[in-house]
């Protein structure tokens, strides 16, 4: 009898273990895709700031810094469609949405595309915010 209840406890405590592994798995994915989601909408923002740059582009050396802050703007946005491509052939859209288990190798893509997620992540707001000051040092240059 006590081998049954101790056998019962263990089984209890493996499953509750696996339990939290895959609500931390799901909680990683959860964090993933909220980084994805807080730098999605800035797309539109690195097209607008590269149709600014362009306009400003010559072959002085101010000219030279828009066209590399143009090209770094680009490199963003295919940054991040390159990164959803490959999140997309990783991971179905069960184990995006519906946080369905992830195999160990699985697990282990998780951890390095949050590393990438949050690389890219920096990459577009750095790129973003170099580009608007400047934009912005230019007005300044207009106005003074």
């Amino acid at each position: 009898m006590k081998r049954i209840v101790l056998l019962l406890i263990v089984v209890i405590i493996c499953s509750c273990q696996g339990n939290k592994k895959h609500e931390e798995g799901n909680s990683q994915m959860q964090k993933v895709m909220a980084i994805h989601d807080e730098v999605m909408p800035k797309m539109g923002t690195l097209g607008k700031l590269v149709s600014q740059l362009k306009d400003k582009v010559d072959t002085t050396a101010t000219g030279k810094q828009y066209q590399q802050a143009m090209k770094d703007l680009q490199k963003s946005n295919s940054a991040m469609m390159d990164w959803m491509k490959g999140f997309g052939d990783r991971f179905d859209s069960d184990e995006i949405l519906n946080g369905k288990e992830l195999t160990p190798e699985k697990q282990a893509w998780l951890d390095e595309e949050e590393a990438k997620v949050k690389a890219l992540k920096e990459q577009i707001n750095t790129s973003i915010a170099n580009a608007e000051k400047l934009l912005a040092n230019s007005e300044e240059k207009i106005f003074n």
